[in-house]
């Protein structure tokens, strides 16, 4: 009936989300912004590891949708092995509306698509401020979410399963 607990407890406030405004006035203009956009990916831990993945590589923050998808919680906190506590994490009603914003900043937007029409991510311009679109699983990115990115990037897949999961793909 007890779950792991690994000999801790711990007591803390609900988190607080940071505001997309906030983060962008922050933008350092000594090295080139990489966010972390995710399409309705709603498994903790997927959230959680790609929380851990994008602080541990120097993203500047990671945006979420506020509906249909993980927010959050202790499981993302415990997944997310500290990560959560030091990386801005932005709560938004609508990606695509987020993603234009992005445009506006003079912020490029990729989308990770395993479309026959998305590039191989090595062979991809990823030097300029830079927002990185990641889809739920199964599903992909939203078509709304997915025209509003400049261009898509896939990952070479050689073996015989078609896809990762969403925080395998963050990670590579």
């Amino acid at each position: 009936p007890y779950k792991a607990h690994q000999g801790a407890i711990a007591i803390a406030p609900p988190f607080e989300y940071a505001g997309l405004h906030e983060v962008l006035a922050r933008r350092r203009t000594d090295r080139r912004l990489l966010a972390v956009v995710l399409d309705h990916v709603t498994d903790p831990h997927n959230l959680g590891a790609i929380i851990r993945t994008a602080e541990c590589v120097g993203a500047d923050f990671v945006v979420i949708p506020d509906r249909r998808a993980a927010g959050v919680n202790a499981t993302v906190r415990k997944t997310a092995a500290g990560a959560a506590e030091h990386l801005p994490i932005v709560r938004v009603s609508n990606i695509a509306q987020t993603l234009r914003e992005f445009k506006k900043a003079a912020i490029w937007v990729a989308g990770a698509d395993a479309a026959d029409d998305a590039a191989e991510f090595t062979k991809a311009d990823l030097g300029s401020d830079l927002a990185l679109v990641i889809g739920a699983e199964g599903e992909g990115l939203a078509q709304l979410v997915r025209r509003e990115c400049d261009f898509l990037v896939k990952i070479p897949l050689f073996g015989r399963v078609a896809s990762l999961n969403a925080s395998v793909a963050a990670a590579v």
